[in-house]
């Protein structure tokens, strides 16, 4: 059965004060910074400690830099801890970053199986989906021509159709519907919810309170990488938008 433990988890990060230095630049400066440290540090998230267990639906909710997309990633061992423990148990299907695993010279059929294989699928399975994936996306005309012609919208949806071709055990999802035109929308968010009955756990960050409450059975309020408050979304996103307006 899947399952997610996060205990004491922080993730630190380093700011640089030299603005794109070159190796050259960088190596000097080491000397004539006269001890002072070139960068400084901060704790994207900081001691956060929670189980999800099979069948959780959980919303992610926070000002903008509150840590949310840092510990999707982390879950999804795109970063890794400075401290603590992340443990997962079931396949994962991150939609994170539309589109980022894709490389503008290819096709979009190419890219199908260039994004589907960093996902973690078999070129056989990826061949069984590509037809499915293409007239989803609506891309019939465009499939074999280079990405970098594509249209953010364009991107989104060949992106979208195809990290939910397959039925994961663990679905996490970043803003996944903050664009698209509007048939294309209502057609994602139908796959969404059958995406969502099939999968075990669902964990999302949306800025969309009405979809959160919609979708999930849980939600957690980070703040400046803190666990805040974890409980029903609607006493959850209550404390969190009172909290907002004070």
């Amino acid at each position: 059965m899947s399952g997610i433990h996060v205990e004491d988890l922080s993730i630190k990060f380093r700011i640089y004060h030299d603005r794109s230095p070159s190796l050259k630049e960088s190596f000097a400066n080491i000397f004539k910074r006269n001890g002072q440290s070139a960068y400084s540090e901060f704790w994207a998230v900081k001691n956060l400690s929670f189980d999800i267990k099979a069948g959780d639906r959980v919303g992610i909710v926070g000002h903008n830099g509150a840590g949310k997309s840092t510990l999707l990633k982390a879950l999804c061992r795109v970063y890794e801890s400075s401290e603590g423990i992340v443990s997962v148990d079931g396949r994962i299907a991150p939609l994170l970053e539309i589109g980022a695993g894709f490389h503008p010279e290819f096709t979009g059929r190419e890219n199908i199986y260039l994004n589907g294989s960093i996902l973690g699928y078999s070129r056989q399975q990826l061949k069984k989906i590509e037809p499915e994936v293409i007239a989803f996306a609506e891309l019939q005309e465009f499939i074999d021509t280079p990405v970098k012609y594509y249209s953010t919208g364009m991107y989104m949806r060949l992106a979208f159709t195809l990290a939910t071709a397959m039925h994961p055990d663990i679905l996490v999802l970043d803003e996944i519907f903050a664009g698209g035109d509007a048939a294309f929308m209502a057609k994602a968010q139908s796959r969404m919810h059958d995406l969502i009955d099939k999968a075990n756990i669902m964990i999302m960050v949306s800025h969309d309170h009405l979809l959160v409450k919609s979708l999930c059975n849980r939600v957690l309020w980070l703040d400046h990488g803190r666990l805040i408050a974890d409980g029903s979304p609607d006493e959850v996103i209550e404390q969190y938008v009172a909290g907002k307006n004070e």
